[in-house]
């Protein structure tokens, strides 16, 4: 059996009012109305719409207002809608506001805005004023006058300075200035056994700095956690030194035997030089004595007699060249 016309109406009236009703409900965030009624939030339903409206999701706002008028905190919609399409986080900014409240600590919600745009957690902050957090630094070496390095660690006390937040360094700059401190009073020390007598000299030292200028913190203590001895960097760096030096000697002796091998070499030659000028001038002889017998400025009996003694002298030197034989072999081999 088929259904007529007039039939069918009323079923298709119903479904309408069904999906009009649900998208009614999913557009405007009738169950967040009346929480926030019930909570005793007075807003208008129309606001939610505007939020639709303005692409922001109402219960990112509505729930952390519900949250701070419970908390008495005096925020309004305006300030959350405007926080959220900053780009802000609303709940983590009420949550540090109420936390404020409750530790009595002064904080507007424009600060705490602030300080959230700016990329800090605004809730951390807060906790950190009322419990400060103890940031440990990393062995610091430092090298005493007479040489001997030490190494401390040290442990900084910090609050969070709320007024300084947006815009102060951070923690890495804490750490960078107390071990600066550590370094200087470190190496300002005649002795190494001062610093270990006296370790909390070093945290004196670098609390007087006022090392908490200019950052998101305020320093409270700085305490030293350990303290060691490392190298004796003065031995070490004499050493080294001694060793240059040996080498520069060195370089300068082998610079001045170069020089003197060379020297001898010179001497060397010179001295074949001067053979041979003796040789040319020995081989000149027998021609001027021959130039002499011509010229008749000798005669031949000057000439047997010359011829003698030169025999004689070679004979001589033969004797003396066979004598002193048989002594060394008579001796021995000099030794060497």
């Amino acid at each position: 059996m088929e259904m007529t016309l007039e039939q069918l109406l009323p079923i298709i009236f119903i479904g309408i009012i069904v999906i009009a009703v649900a998208v009614l409900f999913t557009f405007i965030p009738v169950m967040l109305w009346i929480s926030a009624i019930a909570a005793g939030v007075k807003i208008n339903i129309f606001s939610l719409v505007g939020m639709r409206l303005r692409r922001v999701v109402p219960r990112m706002v509505i729930n952390p207002l519900i949250k701070a008028h419970k908390a008495g905190v005096d925020v309004n919609t305006n300030q959350l809608e405007s926080h959220y399409l900053a780009g802000g986080n609303v709940d983590r900014v009420v949550n540090a506001l109420v936390a404020a409240q409750r530790a009595n600590i002064e904080l507007s919600f424009e600060r705490a805005a602030a300080i959230d745009l700016a990329g800090r957690d605004v809730l951390e902050a807060v906790q950190m004023s009322v419990n400060p957090k103890v940031i440990e630094t990393p062995f610091i070496a430092g090298v005493a006058m007479d040489g001997i390095e030490v190494k401390a660690k040290a442990r900084i006390t910090v609050r969070a300075n709320i007024d300084r937040l947006v815009g102060g360094a951070g923690e890495e700059t804490i750490i960078a200035r107390v071990g600066e401190g550590i370094v200087s009073t470190i190496g300002s020390s005649t002795s190494h056994t001062k610093v270990l007598e006296n370790p909390d000299l070093i945290s004196q030292t670098v609390l007087t700095k006022g090392l908490d200028a200019g950052t998101a913190f305020e320093i409270l203590s700085i305490d030293i956690a350990d303290i060691d001895i490392g190298k004796n960097i003065g031995a070490a760096l004499q050493i080294d030194q001694a060793e240059a030096d040996k080498n520069i000697a060195q370089a300068k002796a082998e610079e001045r035997r170069a020089m003197a091998v060379a020297k001898e070499q010179e001497m060397a030659a010179r001295v074949e030089e001067m053979r041979a000028k003796v040789v040319e001038a020995e081989a000149e002889v027998p021609l001027a004595m021959a130039e002499a017998l011509r010229s008749g400025n000798i005669g031949v009996m000057d000439y047997q007699n010359l011829k003698n003694i030169m025999a004689d002298t070679d004979m001589r030197d033969m004797i003396g060249k066979l004598s002193k034989t048989e002594d060394e072999d008579s001796n021995g081999p000099k030794k060497k």
